[in-house]
Parts: structure tokens; sequence; C-alpha cells
């Protein structure tokens, strides 16, 4: 399905290459190190939303209105676009398209010694979209990522070929509708 999405959809990615390039120069893409199955690090790519630079201060939630987002990157962000590339690690085999996100190492220490259980979400591959990320809004802090893991373990728990076609269905919603994208705090 990854392989033939990315086909169908190759021409958006070279659209949004030459208009990335055009307006905000390089480095076309971001890679980040992210926690996959079983706690295995994986890089993820994404096209670049920020400012380059942005995180010198350290990696950091986003914020609502956040500074670091470039005027292209909201709109990228907005529509999911900027998760696209993703597709070649489900192809890989490191990602699924559904499952849920993988967060960063370096949040994910923090969020394993605050929030109980977090490493619950690792007994799944991690996915592009999620049943947290179809049911609850951008997290943005702690609390935010408490919520947001209620819904992982409900996947973890009750993860089934039909539970992945209401999340697919429901991501394609969130997609058209431009829905869901931002923090609310």
């Amino acid at each position: 399905i990854s392989s033939i999405l990315l086909l169908v959809l190759s021409p958006i990615f070279f659209i949004i290459i030459i208009i990335l390039f055009l307006f905000e120069g390089k480095p076309i893409f971001y890679s980040q190190t992210r926690t996959g199955l079983n706690n295995k690090i994986i890089l993820i790519s994404k096209f670049r939303t920020m400012i380059i630079n942005a995180e010198t201060d350290g990696p950091q939630w986003s914020g609502k209105n956040d500074t670091r987002i470039t005027k292209l990157g909201k709109i990228l962000r907005k529509y999911r676009l900027d998760e696209l590339p993703q597709l070649i690690s489900v192809i890989k085999g490191e990602m699924s398209l559904i499952g849920p996100r993988p967060e960063r190492p370096e949040i994910e220490k923090l969020l394993k010694e605050k929030i109980p259980h977090y490493n619950l979400r690792n007994l799944v591959k991690p996915g592009i979209s999620g049943w947290a990320q179809v049911n609850y809004h951008y997290g943005a802090n702690l609390d935010d990522s408490i919520n947001k893991l209620s819904y992982d373990i409900y996947y973890v728990k009750n993860f089934s070929l039909a539970l992945d076609l209401i999340i697919l269905f429901k991501t394609l919603k969130i997609i058209f509708q431009a829905k869901g994208s931002q923090p609310k705090t």
C-alpha cells in the first residue's frame, strides 16, 4: 500500500520539493531519530517545516503559534503533507501506516519517567497516523501525552484490521478538513 501511495503521490512530492526549494531553500527534508517497535531507534524523514536551526536549545514540543514554523511549513502541517516522506520508513519496515506516533528518544525518556506504562505503546510498530492522532489534538505537553497514551494503549490492546481501517478513514477526514494540526496550548 505504501509503495502504491508513494507512486500515486509522487507528483505532489515533486511539487512540494520544488516549492520548498524555491521559497525556503535547502534542506528540503528534515530527519529525526524516533523510538520504534521494542524501543529500537529509527530515523524518520519529513519535509522541513521549521526554520533552520530551530532546535538550537535542544528538542522541544511545538506550541501554538510556534515562531519556528515557516509560512509554507504551516500549510504543509495543516494538510499533513510534511509526513509524506515517512512512507519510505513504512516501505523499509520500520513503521506502519497505522500505529502510535513514534516519539523522539529525548522526549520519550522524560515521558517514561513521568507517565506509568508509557513504554506499552512501543509494543507495536509506530505509524504515520494512529488512534491518538485521530481522536486527540496535536500534543504539546505532558498532560497531552498522558491523554494520548490512553488512546495508544487502547490501540495496542485492540489492534485489528477493522480498527486500522477506521483510523485510515478518520485520518483522511482530518486531512481534508485540515483539522488538528495545531496544539491547543
